[in-house]
This record gives C-alpha cells, structure tokens and sequence, in this order.
C-alpha cells in the first residue's frame, strides 16, 4: 500500500548525523521535496488507498482572485480544503483536485485602469476596448509563481499546473450551458429593479458588496417647497437627504394614519403643511400666525407644481405612461413623523420604497440621472447650473447638492436646509458614493425554488450541525433572487 510505505519511509528519514537536531522549517522542506520527487499526489489519483472500487467524490474548488498575492486568509480555507480530499482520497475515492483562478472582471478593470491612469468607461473607450482588453487579460498571472510557491508551502495537494481560468473559453461555455438551463426552466428572467450602483464603474453591487464599505459622509438634507394647483400661496413641505433626485420627483407621500396641520407664518405669509409632531421643529425660529389641523384624507389625490420644471411640459408628458399620476399626493405606510416633516418626496427611480409605491399606484417613474452620475440632458439644458456634474463623487459627496439647493432658494423653492454627517455605502472598489438605481438586469428567480431548497437542506448532512437550520437555513428561508 502506497500510503503505508509513504508513512514507513518517512519515519525512517533520519540525518546522517544524529547529532543534528532538524528545524521544522528543514523536515517540511525535505517532506515536500520527497513528495515532489515520487510524485506522491498524482500517485494518489491513480492508485487509491485500500484497492477499493473507484468512486467519484466531487470537490469544487472556489479559485481566489488572480490580481493579488496569498495572504493568512487564505490558509485556514486553503487546510480544509486539503484535508477532506485527502481524507476521502485515504477511503478509496477519486478526488480529482485542480487549482483555478477568479478572474472576475472589476477587479482586474479596476487594477488596470489605476496602472494605465483611466478614470471612466469614457477613457477605457478612447484608449480602445480591444486594447483593455488585453492587459487585463496579461494581468491574470501575473502573481502566479507566488501562489505556486506558497500553497505547496502549507502542505496544500492541488493540481496547479493545468490550472483553470474563468475568463477561459471552456469555462464561459460551460456558465452559458447553466444560464441556458435556467432560462428554460423559467428560472431567469429580465427585471428591472432598485439596485445600488457605481456610477464610476457603471455597474450594479451585489448587497453583500455593499456592505463592505460604509463611511461617514457629509450630506445635504433639504425641505423643499410643493405648492398645491388648486390652493395658490399653499406649500406641501417635504424632506429629503437627496436633494440631486428632487428633478426626478414624480409624486409626495403622507401616512394617512398621521396627524397633519396648515400653518401659516409671518415671514412671507404662506400656508404650509407638515406633521403635526414635527411642526415645532420644522418651524423653529419663525412667526406662526395661524395653525390649523387638517383631514390628511382631503391631502390624498391633490395636484401640485414640482419644484422643478424640466419634465413638466407638454410634448414631454404626452409620452410619458401614466401621465394623468404624475405630481399628485399619495399614501404610504412607510412615511413616519420621525424625522422630517412627515411628507416625503418621491423620485421612484431613485428608492426601493419609492419604487413599490409607483408601481402599486401607476404613478411615473423619471429616470433624469445616467448610469455615469450626469444628468440627463433635458436636466442640464433647463438647469444650466447642473450640467457637467456628477450627483455623487469620489471624496467630494455634497457639492452638486449645494449647487441644487442654491437653484431651489433663487427659485422661491428651498424651505431650509442642513449638513447632516451619517453613514453611506461607498464602492468598495473605488471608494466612489454608490446611487440606489433603478436598472435592468437579469435575475435567477430563487424564490421559485425556495420550497425545493428548503426540503434538500433538510436532508444534508451539515458540520457543525447547527448550520443546517441556524445561519444557512436563515439565509435560505430569506432567499431572493440573484
């Protein structure tokens, strides 16, 4: 038996001297040297432990990223994914074990473009995509003889030789046979969805990347005046911590289970209307004249002129979908007299609940920002002041907001402002302020499969055994789709 032998041979290694005592450092060393020379692994899988019949036992191997050097974390993951092969190779089984690489786009973009001083998709094109392409496709193993020399070092059986690549011919066929799978299926389809975004890298963040990177920011909170058609000199208030979406507004949101007042003040003599819970704070500092409780009901379905006149004509709002939705007062249980004013300005394009609330209601959706931060051009033509800014940028979050609040109070439409510091989701790849997002992208339909997942997970054998029903049950029974 080979494995006997291996371990009757190595026991009897000893240095011709005795008096040398050898350095752990020197035995592993001279063990990995032995294992090399008898191409001891590969005689592992061609010649199983104990003649037992030939069986497959499958191991996939999650590749780490090709564009940077091992590190301690990998290890522990690199161990166990050493030991059961190995294990299960000692029971008579067949564990073919190949090494790969991940070599996920965005991370190799990004590297590439830092060396090659590119800042947008726009600089990726004047450079030529062919030409991109290319470098990152030479990047890939560029640490390749670090890894070979590391994971031999921790003891690790692995086929790194014939290695596999994700961005490898073979390897996108075999993603496409899935995805194909799955679309006939009906397990795929096209949605179009609130995700966050990356308006440098122009693309969608899954929500585990999103949490990777919160920050502390300085941000711009705005009360915006809405004055209603129907009642001339009365304003709806409503607060924001997005002032860049207000252009795109399409409706405002009160809670119908909420207490609401008309107040008028000194200072210009206008009607406003707020939370009642709030209107001390909201009014803080100014002459009230009169305060009266109104029915939020009589709110609900009323008109109002947006603060904002870029999409407010008539050729625009003749092809716009439910148009006859467009700026009115709606309910939603989500609005809260916590903070604010009570009321909410709804830029659906911009906000999951938003979202929902449009498409519960018919109400428009604008979309008047870029996947690349810019405002659309209806915006920058109608708004000189906002063309060539980006709504969010790296290091620099809050000033195309002030440039949107100092439009507002030379149009009469500001109520009051404030900078506010909290935290806010950055990418993590380049630390650039990430937008909620209206987008199109493809989805996998988990929740169509969740029953079926929830019934084989019952039946898996898990260790530590807690996982079956704690963390990964959890996860499951919360699955959405990918």
């Amino acid at each position: 038996d080979d494995f006997i032998f291996i371990k009757i041979k190595l026991n009897n290694m000893q240095p011709e001297n005795k008096n040398i005592k050898k350095s752990v450092n020197e035995k592993e060393l001279e063990t990995l040297k032995y294992w090399e020379e008898n191409k001891i692994f590969e005689k592992s899988l061609e010649n199983p432990a104990g003649g037992a019949p030939r069986s497959a036992y499958s191991f996939y191997d999650g590749p780490p990223f090709a564009t940077g050097m091992p590190h301690h974390g990998h290890i522990l993951a690199g161990t166990i994914k050493d030991v059961m092969p190995r294990y299960k190779t000692m029971q008579g089984q067949t564990v073919r074990r190949v090494w790969g690489w991940d070599c996920h786009g965005l991370p190799i973009e990004n590297l590439i473009e830092k060396e090659l001083s590119l800042n947008s998709k726009q600089d990726i094109e004047n450079l030529g995509i062919e030409k991109f392409t290319d470098a990152c496709a030479a990047s890939v193993m560029r640490y390749d003889s670090e890894w070979k020399s590391v994971i031999p070092r921790l003891g690790r059986w692995v086929d790194m030789d014939n290695a596999y690549k994700t961005m490898d011919s073979t390897y996108t066929e075999s993603v496409w046979w899935a995805w194909k799978q799955l679309y006939d299926k009906g397990l795929a389809y096209e949605g179009y969805k609130i995700m966050h975004i990356c308006p440098r890298c122009e693309t969608p963040l899954a929500q585990s990347e999103v949490g990777l990177e919160y920050h502390d920011i300085t941000d711009m909170t705005v009360t915006a005046k809405f004055e209603l058609v129907d009642e001339p000199g009365t304003f709806v208030l409503a607060w924001t911590t997005t002032p860049w979406t207000l252009p795109g507004n399409t409706a405002l949101a009160v809670n119908k289970n909420l207490e609401y007042v008309k107040v008028k003040i000194a200072e210009d003599e206008n009607y406003y209307i707020v939370s009642k819970k709030l209107s001390e704070k909201v009014f803080a500092g100014k002459s009230i004249l009169e305060s009266v409780d109104i029915n939020v009901n009589d709110l609900l379905g009323k008109k109002y002129l947006p603060p904002f006149n870029t999409f407010n004509k008539e050729d625009y709002l003749n092809k716009l979908e439910n148009s006859q939705n467009i700026w009115k007062i709606w309910h939603a249980e989500f609005i809260t007299d916590e903070s604010g004013t009570g009321i909410a300005h709804e830029a659906p394009a911009f906000g999951a609940e938003d979202m929902d609330l449009a498409k519960a209601n018919n109400i428009p959706v604008i979309k008047h920002v870029l996947m690349n931060g810019h405002f659309v051009s209806e915006v920058e033509e109608s708004v000189p002041e906002l063309a060539g800014l980006v709504v969010k940028k790296k290091d620099d979050s809050i000033s195309t907001d002030i440039e949107v609040v100092k439009w507002l109070a030379h149009n009469g439409k500001l109520f009051s402002k404030e900078k506010i510091v909290h935290s806010y989701p950055l990418c993590w790849r380049c630390k650039t302020p990430l937008l909620n997002y209206a987008t199109s992208s493809w989805f996998v339909d988990v929740p169509k499969i969740k029953s079926n997942l929830l019934e084989q997970n019952a039946t898996t054998k898990w260790v530590p055994e807690h996982m079956r029903d704690g963390r990964f049950g959890k996860w499951l029974e919360g699955a959405r789709e990918w």
